[in-house]
């Protein structure tokens, strides 16, 4: 059983700030990468996020967002009122007035147009957000993140199962063609040399020996041989519990698969042959772009 990189999973808490959702989001990256989002004022929050979201993931590019919705609290808080810059403010309004001998007194109508003698409740200093509660919700996020990721991973394993055998099925007929284009170069190298010695009796011991050395030189069962067994390595790999990650470890695979891949291509020398490198050389790449998106 296998996991994809790729995922998605919020969750959401009402508290008397209001409603806190977390979304999290991955996708594939070679190693673990981090990234937390947070409002204004719950940075402090995001070391916890973090830890959380190591547990649950050991590969991908991980998104943590977590946002808090203030139009549904219970109650709503009164802003700050900023004595010292409303001081400020009044006393420079009765300054501008004696300098330039204007009517009129500074009334709280004026002191109001100017925004900051009235700030907004810090979102750290909110009552009703714990951090227990970012930590249960990211922790809730994730879960459900991981959950679509094992759901994704299934139709992932069967995608790849179905290349591998596919990859077999060539395998086969590389094994079936090989000891027939052997016979195929044998009769046109006798034919060859009755023509130009004009029906003079071939050498068969000298033209046993030619094959030979062909046999030698064109001969791909070590190759098969391998290919096979980084298949059966791969399905293992699939079989597994999920309890480690075996992206890196398939993608090995895949890579020892076109290794042997590039040398039955090069000792082909038929056609044939050659059509069925080709074939495995392309599931062997559709198999790499899956396996990218595997934990």
């Amino acid at each position: 059983m296998i996991r994809s990189m790729t995922g998605f999973g919020d969750a959401e808490l009402d508290t008397p700030a209001g409603r806190l959702r977390i979304e999290v989001k991955t996708v594939n990256h070679r190693f673990f990468n981090a990234n937390v989002k947070t409002p204004y004022g719950f940075d402090r929050h995001e070391p916890a996020m973090t830890e959380v979201l190591k547990r649950h993931f050991a590969r991908g590019h991980v998104t943590a967002s977590l946002s808090l919705d203030r139009s549904t609290a219970a109650g709503t808080q009164a802003p700050a009122i900023d004595l010292v810059k409303a001081r400020a403010y009044f006393d420079a309004l009765q300054a501008l007035k004696r300098e330039l001998s204007l009517d009129g007194e500074p009334d709280l109508s004026l002191l109001a147009k100017f925004d900051d003698v009235f700030r907004a409740p810090e979102p750290d200093r909110v009552e009703g957000v714990e951090p227990e509660h970012v930590s249960d919700l990211t922790e809730q996020a994730a879960a459900a993140c991981t959950a679509m990721r094992a759901a994704e991973g299934e139709r992932l394993e069967a995608d790849l199962r179905g290349r591998m055998s596919a990859m077999s099925h060539q395998l086969g007929r590389l094994e079936a063609r090989a000891p027939e284009r052997l016979l195929e170069h044998r009769d046109r190298l006798r034919q060859a040399v009755l023509e130009l010695t004009e029906q003079v009796d071939v050498d068969e011991e000298r033209l046993a020996k030619e094959i030979a050395y062909l046999a030698e030189r064109w001969d791909i069962n070590e190759e098969v041989v391998r290919f096979r067994s980084h298949l059966e390595l791969f399905r293992e790999a699939l079989a597994g519990d999920a309890s480690e990650p075996v992206g890196k470890r398939l993608g090995f695979l895949v890579q020892e698969m076109h290794r042997e891949a590039n040398t039955i291509g090069s000792k082909a020398n038929d056609a044939g042959l050659s059509e069925v490198a080709v074939a495995i050389k392309e599931e062997i790449e559709r198999l790499r772009e899956q396996v990218e998106n595997v934990e």
